[in-house]
């Protein structure tokens, strides 16, 4: 198939020009107007700007899928204000066997989230919060005696929590692949054209699935974990390798090992102490993580490692070192300023969320005081040579690398004056880091049509950017043209 996008413009270029499309490419550049084939299908752009379509290159599809479905409470300010909006919640959907919320950030409360204040809002009825981090959920006493008797306290903790919230997906797959096809929607509507899907469980089964259905809407590499890297291996699967039966769109991405926890539930490993005297946890010894990494990395899987604090980002980094070869470090918010240019020599990709720093720089303030300047260093890595990936964690953060760019720009978000703003990146870098192609000949059409410029918008237009179109191997996936 081959089509025309007319009067498009290229960023910081005020000429207009035809672009010629062919079998899922880009095959050729000419002035707008100009003669060319005739009886070609041509979609007008109107002088709008055509840049690569963008990726979100660390999600948890499934879970940002059902996000919308759940309760939110990321916005409550205590343990007694998300109580009375489960409260709320239980009195309007009373039918609900589990009633699930999502993105509490208890750092910053001036209470204790306990079991007593969710068995008075909900009784009897199991309720589980999953904390905004992912690390850490918050369950009343029924949801206690039904996912884990025994257990003490209110909270679950890192692999207890993960457990838990991969047991709280519907048993109806049809149910949930249609809610995921839906998010792939919302996502070509922010001119995403693919994603790193780093869901936890059995990322292939899942896809296969989705993609023998008729799925079409994302170019998807899904990971694996430590579970299932010995099956990946034994089913011949290899980073950048597409699935059969899918078009090429579905592939293998990397083998993800999570080394420590996260700042909100306080177990990122650090060198230095929190407020309370604790460093944080280490998932693995670092030879357990070295055997790990070469196990994946000898069978061509890429390893990346989930390392927050500035201890574990150490560790990995001392993995990659004694690997030989690189690889990712998913996250990376804190990192002491010696290890910074070990990114660049050692050839490992940092797989960062700069909309983190936004949702974050309160919680960084109190729980790492006097290291802020060492959170979340985009400028410090992208001077030293680091290649810079960036996602959103989704549903840590909305899946919309717009707000992703912008807050890498920009530092601020809300009308708050920027936070470390020594740490801004050009917006040039930002867009790179969001993508995969170049706008030229010869490369994947994967293209995004923008109604402004990107490379002349301010932080605060960047995350409102308006996406008019968003072509997948030159097949429109989102038109608002």
């Amino acid at each position: 198939m081959t089509i025309v996008l007319g009067d498009a413009r290229l960023p910081r270029s005020s000429d207009l020009v035809d672009v010629t499309v062919r079998d899922g490419r880009i095959a050729s550049f000419a002035p707008a107007g100009a003669p060319g084939e005739r009886g070609l299908e041509r979609i007008p752009l109107d002088g709008r700007w055509l840049i690569p379509g963008l990726w979100d290159q660390h999600v948890h599809f499934t879970q940002w899928a059902q996000t919308a479905r759940r309760l939110d409470v990321s916005r409550a300010s205590s343990a007694a204000e998300t109580a009375a909006l489960v409260r709320s919640r239980a009195a309007a959907d009373p039918r609900t066997d589990v009633l699930v919320g999502f993105g509490f950030h208890d750092a910053l409360w001036p209470d204790a989230p306990t079991r007593e204040l969710l068995d008075a809002a909900a009784g009897d009825r199991p309720v589980v919060l999953i904390a905004g981090d992912l690390h850490c959920s918050w369950l009343n006493g029924a949801a206690f005696e039904r996912f884990a008797p025994g257990a003490h306290g209110a909270l679950l903790r890192e692999d207890e929590s993960f457990a838990l919230t991969s047991r709280l997906t519907p048993s109806d797959e049809a149910t949930l692949d249609r809610w995921a096809a839906e998010a792939a929607q919302s996502a070509a509507a922010r001119g995403v054209v693919g994603i790193v899907d780093l869901e936890y469980g059995g990322n292939l089964e899942v896809w296969s699935r989705r993609f023998a259905a008729g799925f079409r809407g994302l170019r998807v590499e899904f990971g694996v974990y430590r579970d299932r890297l010995a099956d990946a291996v034994a089913l011949g699967l290899r980073t950048g390798a597409p699935v059969e039966g899918t078009g090429g769109l579905l592939t293998m991405g990397p083998f993800k090992v999570i080394s420590d926890g996260s700042l909100n539930t306080r177990t990122a490993l650090c060198l230095h102490p929190y407020p309370d005297g604790g460093h944080g946890v280490a998932n693995l010894t670092p030879a357990e993580l070295l055997a790990d990494l070469r196990f994946a990395a000898v069978n061509d899987i890429e390893p990346a490692v989930h390392a927050i604090g500035d201890e574990a980002n150490r560790l990995a980094l001392d993995a990659f070192e004694a690997l030989g070869s690189g690889g990712r470090i998913e996250h990376a918010q804190l990192i002491d300023p010696a290890d910074i240019p070990r990114f660049a020599a050692l050839g490992v990709t940092a797989s960062v969320q700069p909309e983190h720093a936004m949702d974050d720089r309160d919680v960084a303030d109190r729980l790492w005081p006097g290291r802020t300047a060492d959170a979340f260093p985009l400028a410090a890595l992208l001077d030293s040579g680091a290649r810079l990936a960036f996602g959103s964690d989704a549903p840590v953060a909305p899946l919309d690398p717009w707000a992703a760019i912008a807050s890498a720009v920009g530092r601020t978000r809300d009308g708050r004056a920027p936070w470390h703003p020594e740490q801004r990146i050009p917006v040039e870098a930002a867009l790179a880091a969001s993508t995969r192609t170049r706008v030229a000949g010869g490369e994947p059409a994967d293209l995004a049509v923008v109604e402004s410029d990107p490379l002349a918008a301010t932080p605060d237009e960047l995350r409102g950017m308006r996406v008019a179109a968003t072509l997948l191997a030159g097949r429109l996936t989102h038109n608002a043209l």
